[in-house]
Formats: structure tokens, sequence, C-alpha cells
């Protein structure tokens, strides 16, 4: 290997690490509010307040969507569900944009790497938008071709039904409840009161892991096999063994720490990766790159026009670069860099919806016509918002083609705010996600 290519990869690896040092704090301290805020407000507890288009609802849905998500993969999966459950389709993309744009994480890195003027940027681009998407989804998404959504989620759902528990062979699964008469000759609980042999009893409630192989039940409408089910938690618990206290700050620590956990799981990898194609993207393309890429201030086109153009090329950018939301918003402040313009950032961040894996996924959930419907408003709300952001922040003067902007890859060792808060929180986040790792794992939701 020639000493050039060497110090190339030497270069890239100290802007990776420098960078990962950087957002190592914010991004942890961020997962670990937001999994706090989603353990006391969970998302089935807002559903029903979603039937209908108003102003009401998208707040109630931009709520939602802070506290339910930080990866643009999760928030389509979450946005089909209110879909599924009857949502309108104006109020479940409302919560599809907030939930990747409008979330603590990404506020924590945005301040971190860019400061406070971008964070407020995100913020009334994110409402901007909201509002946009509720009344454009609401106004112009065609009738029939939302009927057509519908139907398509429709015929999808017996394919994969969540609650279908007859008929089928479930000798493996692990369960926490069970209210059929089923051959349960071998189930393992783990807290049983009851050592009895009681095949032959007839009964219409059992909560206790006891031979119930014969048992005859009232209320039974399932044939399953559950010889080998494992039962977590019964009803009662042994005589010798003091009842857990479910309401106490352990525990809700164990269970935030579960939604940690999951969220790690889901988005961890796209976030490394997203760190790694950014600082790759920083290291080897140098500013006069980036600046090729955006209308140059010395053509002479009208302000409007030109950004319109930068919020164009920030979108499509997003479009083939984007990783996930957190990650993304290392290359945004590349892009800053760059030359590309504030309302171009703005668009560029707010895009994360539109990226090509993200089109993909809407086709598989919504079928093909009315993924090109969603797509298009999409773009022109964001498109919308990011002219809208430009004109109010440059028109008050609040940003400059100067603003000041964290060095990408300066270096962040030494005795300094950054070294303090890593040192809390590399431990306090691994300790914390084998917390919910193993609270997760013992309800069988380890992943």
């Amino acid at each position: 290997m020639e000493s050039g290519d060497s110090n190339i990869i030497i270069h890239v690896i100290s802007v990776l690490f420098n960078m990962s040092w950087q957002i190592f704090w914010p991004l942890a301290f961020g997962l670990i509010l937001s999994s706090f805020i989603r353990h006391l407000l969970p998302v089935d507890t807002v559903v029903k307040h979603l039937g209908k288009t108003d102003a009401k609802s998208l707040t109630f849905t931009t709520i939602l969507g802070m506290v339910s998500s930080s990866c643009s993969y999760a928030a389509a999966s979450l946005s089909h569900t209110l879909l599924a459950k009857k949502a309108t389709l104006a109020n479940a993309m409302a919560f599809l944009v907030s939930s990747t744009n409008l979330i603590v994480e990404m506020f924590i890195v945005l301040v971190a790497l860019m400061g406070w003027t971008f964070l407020w940027g995100e913020v009334i681009g994110g409402l901007i938008l909201i509002a946009t998407v509720g009344f454009l989804f609401s106004r112009f998404y065609p009738k029939e071709v939302e009927q057509e959504l519908r139907q398509h989620i429709e015929s999808a759902e017996p394919a994969k039904h969540a609650h279908s528990d007859c008929g089928m062979d479930m000798s493996n699964m692990k369960s926490e409840t069970s209210d059929c008469g089923m051959d349960m000759s071998s189930m393992k609980p783990e807290t049983s009161d009851c050592d009895m042999d009681m095949s032959n009893m007839k009964s219409e409630t059992s909560d206790c892991g006891m031979d119930m192989s014969n048992m005859k039940h009232e209320t039974s409408d399932c044939g399953m096999d559950m010889s080998n089910m494992k039962h977590d938690h019964s009803m009662h618990h042994h005589m010798d063994i003091p009842a857990q206290e479910e309401t106490g700050l352990m525990s809700k620590i164990t269970k935030s720490a579960g939604f940690f956990q999951m969220d790690l799981a889901m988005i961890g990898k796209e976030i490394l990766i997203g760190v790694v194609v950014s600082s790759i993207l920083i290291a080897l393309v140098p500013q006069e790159g980036w600046k090729a890429l955006f209308i140059s201030n010395d053509v002479g086109l009208p302000t409007w026009l030109h950004s319109l153009l930068d919020v164009i090329i920030g979108i499509f950018v997003a479009m083939i670069a984007y990783v996930c939301s957190v990650g993304n918003l290392i290359l945004a402040a590349a892009l800053w860099h760059g030359g590309i313009s504030f309302g171009g950032v703005i668009g560029f961040i707010l895009a994360d919806v539109l990226t090509i894996p993200m089109m993909g996924v809407y086709k598989k959930y919504y079928g093909k016509r009315p993924t090109k419907w969603m797509v298009g408003l999409l773009f022109l709300s964001i498109l919308f918002t990011g002219l809208c952001v430009d004109a109010i922040f440059n028109g008050f003067g609040w940003v400059s083609a100067d603003q000041t902007v964290r060095t990408l890859n300066q270096s962040g060792f030494g005795m300094n705010m950054t070294t303090v808060m890593n040192l809390i929180f590399i431990p306090l986040s691994i300790w914390y996600y084998r917390l919910g790792k193993k609270a997760n794992a013992g309800m069988g939701m380890s992943m």
C-alpha cells in the first residue's frame, strides 16, 4: 500500500473516531430520554383521537410522533399501524413527519453539531411541514386512491394478523396469558403456587402452572397444541416470595430501558453506517466538491429561484445519501460547510421520509399508485417548507452565510464538556442497554 493511500485511510479513521466521540453522549442522552417518554405515553393511548383531521388531531399526532420513534423505517411501520387502525391518511403522514424530524435525540445532536439556529430552523420547519402535510393530504389526495390504499392494507392484514391464535401449532410459543382450553401438559410456569395434579379438573378459570392436559374449559374456542408453551407470569405468586412492586422507580426504569434496547436494535446499525458514510464523505470530498452541487451566488439568479434550486438539490441529495434521521445530520453539516443555503439544509434534513429505501417500504405497505401520490405530496410539502424556512430566517436576519458551525473533524479529546459527558454516558448507556435487553428477553422480545 502506497503512503498516500495509507494517509487517506488514517485520515478517514481519524474523522470517524472524532465524530463518533462528539455525537455519542448527545445521542445516548436523547435515546434514553426518549425511552422514558415512550413508556409514559404509549402509542395506543392516542390512536383513538386520530380518526379525523383537524387542529386537535394534528397536535396529538405531533406529540405522538415526537415520543414514538427515532428511525424512519420504524416511523413508517407505526404510521402504517395507525392507518390499519382507521386513522386518517393526513394524520398518519403527519405522524411520519413528526416521528422522524421532531425527536429529542435529533434535537440534541443537531445543537451539538450545528448550533441553536439550526435547531429552531428544524423545529419551525417541522411544524410548518406537519401543517402542510395535513392540508395537502386531506384536500388533494384522491379519494379513490386512498380507498385503494386501504384495500391494500386490509388485504395484507390476514396474512400477518397478530392476534390469530386458533388452528395453529404454537407448541413452542412463549406467552404471558392464556384463556383457551389447550393441551398445556408440559407448560412451564415461572411463578406458581400450585403443584397438584388436576389433570381431570373441569374449571372455568385457572391461573396456576398445573398439569391441565385434560381440563375442559367452558369458553375454549381454540384447539392448539401448546404443550411446550412457557408461561412467564401467573396470577398469583408463591407464598414465600413477596410480590414485586410494579409501580416503583426501578420498574419504570426497567420498562423504559426495554424501549431503549429495542430502538438501538432497530437503528443502531443505521446510525453506525450513517456515521461511517458521512465520515468518508467529509474526509474525502473537499468543500469545493460540495459547492459544485449547488448554484453559485455569482450566477445572478433571483433570490427565490436560487433558494428553490438549493432546496430541490437538498431533497434529492437526501433521497440518495440518506441512512437514518440522526446520522443524516452529520451529512447536513457537511452540506452546510459546502455552501448550500439554510433552506436547503432544512429541506435535506426533512427529506428523510423520501429516500429510495423508504419509497420501497411505502410501495410494499400501500401499493404502487398510492405510493406515487404519497411521495409527490410529501415532496411538495418539503419543498414548500424549505422555502418558507429560508424566507423566514433570512428575512429576519437570523442566519448568515458564515453561520457558526462546529468543525466536523475537530478533536474532542481533553478535559472538556464532551469528554466529561462521554465518561458519564458511555457506562450509563451500556448498563441501560443491558437492563433493557434482559427485560425484553424476559418477555420474549429480545432483538
